[in-house]
């Protein structure tokens, strides 16, 4: 609906629905610990900074959005599971690994192992709970696993396994 139509005190009463928690554990590398740590820090800092503006009904539900980002952030941050990756098993894809793959046409792509909250397929970070996480979990350089994508399924090989080292 345009701006134009609305009234003033309707903008005070807007919902503003809840982030769904995910069911999964919040397994989290170091780097997502962090990430979520900022992430709440920045969204504290924002709800501080607004506050004293917040008669303003703009910023009142800017605030609303803000607060339930902040619950969601402080939710996920009560539910984590620290993994180092340095402590994993090496020789196996396990969580926080960084895993290389050879595709059918021979073409080799790198994928890290992540928490839901870091995960960035642009940075090639997936989620542990994603179809290409679980086909890889669990598997040893030289195994071959089916990625079941809605493109079609992939075959991939394990051709290297690494971890971050603290």
């Amino acid at each position: 609906m345009n701006r134009a139509f609305v009234k003033e005190n309707d903008l005070e009463y807007a919902d503003v629905p809840e982030r769904p928690q995910s069911e999964h554990p919040n397994y989290v590398t170091p780097t997502g610990l962090a990430q979520l740590q900022d992430e709440a820090a920045q969204l504290e800092e924002e709800r501080l900074r607004l506050s004293p503006l917040k008669e303003d009904p703009i910023v009142r539900q800017q605030m609303a959005v803000i607060e339930r980002d902040l619950r969601y952030v402080q939710g996920r941050l009560e539910r984590v599971i620290p993994v180092n990756p340095a402590e994993q098993q090496q020789d196996v894809i396990l969580f926080g690994a960084i895993v290389e793959v050879e595709d059918e046409e021979g073409a080799t792509h790198v994928f890290e192992i992540v928490g839901e909250d870091e995960a960035d397929i642009h940075n090639n970070k997936v989620s542990w709970v994603s179809p290409l996480a679980r086909a890889l979990i669990g598997q040893k350089v030289g195994d071959s696993v089916i990625w079941k994508r809605p493109a079609g399924d992939l075959a991939l090989e394990v051709t290297d396994i690494r971890y971050h080292h603290s």
